[in-house]
């Protein structure tokens, strides 16, 4: 029963541009869906070296191109629909608990390389707030939403 599994702990970056456009990817597995980088935390790693490395890890920025503004006060909760429980993370999980974090990009769009050795994204682009919440998966969007809400100043 999903209920009774735990949350997979997890970062997002909101990589912002100094036009205050959002970084967005089109997953390699799933084309037609964008996504900000996300990822799990490993053992021992705190959430903001975790966001960090995953920004490094699926779009080739390193932590010296970017400023982290904010993250989110709270952890956002999802839940996998139920379709997808028992084929992500090997079961594991029924959803992820995410710490959000708002990074200032300070470099140039040749920094950004997704041709990462466990490549993620097929395709990016620079979106606006309203964009990332919509070209997000449904059963996301919510934790887009708040996301976006929460750091909406920001950008």
């Amino acid at each position: 029963m999903s209920s009774e599994l735990p949350y997979r702990p997890c970062v997002g970056v909101v990589l912002v541009n100094p036009d205050g456009l959002v970084f967005t990817g089109e997953r390699v597995d799933t084309p037609g869906a964008w996504q900000m980088p996300q990822g799990g935390i490993d053992k021992g790693e705190t959430p903001a070296a975790a966001a960090l490395r995953e920004l490094e890890e699926e779009t080739g920025v390193s932590g010296n191109l970017v400023t982290v503004e904010a993250e989110t006060q709270d952890w956002v909760l999802y839940d996998l629909p139920t379709h997808l429980v028992g084929k992500l993370w090997k079961g594991r999980y029924r959803g992820q608990s995410q710490k959000w974090f708002l990074l200032r990009f300070s470099g140039s769009d040749d920094d950004i390389r997704i041709d990462q050795r466990h490549q993620e994204f097929s395709r990016w682009r620079w979106s606006s707030a309203d964009d990332v919440v919509s070209d997000i998966v449904p059963f996301k969007r919510d934790v887009y939403r708040q996301v976006m809400a929460e750091f909406r100043e920001r950008l």
